[in-house]
């Protein structure tokens, strides 16, 4: 075997890989938000689960990228399991697809069709509206022609003298039907899929080789059900930075196709003896035409037959993975800064980024909240008595909380930052840049919102320490009235970010802040009248309006936020 020989063969491999990846990455930008949609609207039941897992592995093409997708999903809190599981084991019965498009492909020559496609995917690249079919048009076109070339190389390679004796001899090693041949090629097929990340390019190997006659039927089906269990490895991998559902999804997935490998194996000598009636292909006499169509027809045949079995055992396969994957530590710590929706190495399309961003603002909006709530209770400490002991103890550690909070919302706002930035580097439509523009606004207020919080904090803490005097009970109701407004003004924002901007009437913000501003006003002439008739010092009512300032201030905050999300610009 030349080494030119072998070069074209991984050549034509790494060919066949990018254009499926291209393909499937055109393919998910042209239908972003509507896969989004479906994943999210599709999967109220297992039934309609599996029904949307095939329909978005068939668009894109790739079973990887829609469990991949899904396991964002499961992370982003979109999908439960059970509605992940569903849509996996559709995903597996979708992807088979790929399987039938290469056996026609080795039962005629396709390559000829390609150059078409390569002209006019290269005039929709330069037209800018029309750039992701162009990119679609290479990619398919990669992938066929890759495909091709693929074949046309193993069958010279099985003609030379000198390589077809040396592959005979290898699998003449494993001539005998025994657990452990068997075995070995399982192994083959885990092991080789894991290594180049695609199911895809081991199944056209196979076809390559079961084709040629070198590999018996056999020895290939056991190789075709490790490619089934190797492609589980991606997401498990991309996984391990994600939240525990996330990671209980990923394994579901590996554990799916498991289990089917199992039950079939109990079973393969009837089972493939039926596929083989099915499609016409006497094992004995074997027409070596047919041995693509028959491999392609067994991946179809055993995962439609496996989602059918075990879409009656869905809740015990979720209990099964939760049993397995027990929460972190941390999953549950709220005390700790961990973004629990944007996590580093899931693949994503600028679409499902967005959406991840949008959901880790709103974690970032609740957070700000619970801070706020927090200051009030350092409030109703200060107003003890007993500065001494335990209150004093609780009023410290209290105040640590809030001092930790604000740390907290700093780090978000830069790392919620970072990741739109990343995203914004990608190929993005209008509304994208619009959006990700407009996100980065909101954690900029989200972000003041927790320094006003600080500050008030600061101010209850410096009165406090001092020992000053208390504010008079007027002041407290004035200054607990100010904060339920503003904590109304926080739950409307909350609404807002956790909701459909389309469903939100603007104007419950406007009002809420229209009356924060008319209470300090408000608050603001009653305190210089106090001050004149010396019901408090004026030290006291600084310190007091500082409190009632700042809250008005976070209002506004609020008003931004609010305004960035429904997309009207500042005054």
């Amino acid at each position: 075997m030349s080494i030119w020989a072998l070069f074209k063969l991984f050549g034509s491999l790494a060919l066949l890989m990018f254009g499926m990846k291209s393909m499937s990455e055109a393919l998910q930008k042209l239908a972003g938000p509507q896969l989004r949609h479906i994943l999210g609207a599709m999967t109220t039941n297992r039934f309609t689960g599996i029904l949307t897992g095939m329909f978005v592995t068939a668009a894109v093409q790739s079973s990887t990228a829609t469990t991949l997708m899904t396991v964002s999903f499961v992370n982003a809190g979109l999908l439960t399991l059970i509605q992940a599981i569903s849509v996996i084991m559709g995903a597996h019965i979708g992807t088979t697809i790929t399987a039938w498009i290469m056996s026609l492909v080795f039962s005629f020559s396709i390559s000829d069709f390609v150059y078409p496609a390569f002209f006019i995917g290269i005039i929709l690249i330069y037209m800018k509206k029309r750039r992701i079919v162009g990119d679609f048009l290479f990619g398919i076109a990669f992938f066929f022609l890759g495909l091709a070339t693929l074949k046309e190389t193993g069958f010279l390679l099985v003609d030379d003298p000198e390589t077809s004796v040396a592959l005979n001899q290898f699998f003449d090693n494993f001539k005998e039907k025994t657990f452990w041949a068997a075995l070995i090629f399982f192994i083959i097929g885990i092991c080789a899929t894991m290594c180049v990340q695609s199911s895809a390019a081991i199944m056209a190997i196979t076809m390559i080789l079961c084709s040629t006659g070198v590999l018996p039927l056999d020895q290939g089906i056991m190789l075709v059900l490790g490619e089934n269990v190797g492609t589980t490895i991606t997401s498990n991998i991309v996984a391990m930075q994600a939240n525990t559902q996330a990671r209980r999804a990923a394994f579901a997935h590996m554990s799916i196709n498991i289990l089917g490998a199992i039950w079939v194996l109990a079973v393969l000598p009837w089972f493939l003896q039926a596929i083989c009636s099915v499609v016409g292909f006497d094992q004995n006499n074997p027409d070596l035409t047919k041995v693509s169509i028959v491999l392609a027809a067994f991946h179809t045949a055993f995962n439609l037959c496996n989602t059918v079995l075990l879409i009656w055992f869905i809740q015990y396969i979720e209990k099964f993975v939760c049993w397995v994957i027990k929460p972190k530590k941390a999953d549950g710590d709220e005390e700790d800064f961990r973004l629990h929706f944007i996590t580093a190495g899931i693949m994503k399309t600028p679409e499902l980024s967005v959406l991840e961003a949008h959901k880790e603002i709103g974690s970032f909006a609740n957070r700000m909240q619970r801070m706020f709530g927090m200051v009030g209770d350092l409030l109703t400490l200060s107003a003890s008595s007993n500065k001494k002991d335990k209150k004093e103890t609780e009023f410290n550690a209290l105040y640590s909380r809030i001092e930790k909070y604000e740390k907290i919302s700093d780090n978000m706002e830069l790392e919620i930052a970072n990741y739109l930035n990343q995203v914004s580097d990608a190929h993005l439509s209008d509304d994208t840049k619009s959006k990700i523009r407009a996100m980065l606004r909101e954690i900029s207020e989200l972000e003041s919102i927790g320094d006003s919080c600080y500050k008030m904090a600061r101010t209850i803490s410096r009165k406090f320490i001092d020992k000053q005097d208390h504010f008079n009970d007027s002041q407290y109701d004035h200054i607990h009235q100010m904060m339920d407004l503003t904590d109304q003004a926080l739950t409307q924002m909350n609404v807002l970010l956790a909701g459909r901007k389309e469903a939100y009437d603007v104007n419950r913000t406007y009002n809420v802040e229209n009356e924060i501003n008319n209470y300090r006003n408000q608050l603001k002439s009653q305190n210089i009248s106090d001050i004149n008739n010396h019901q408090y010092t004026y030290t006291e009512g600084t310190i007091y309006m500082d409190l009632i300032n700042e809250c008005e201030k976070l209002g506004d905050y609020v008003v931004n936020v609010v305004e960035a999300r429904m997309g009207i610009r500042q005054k």
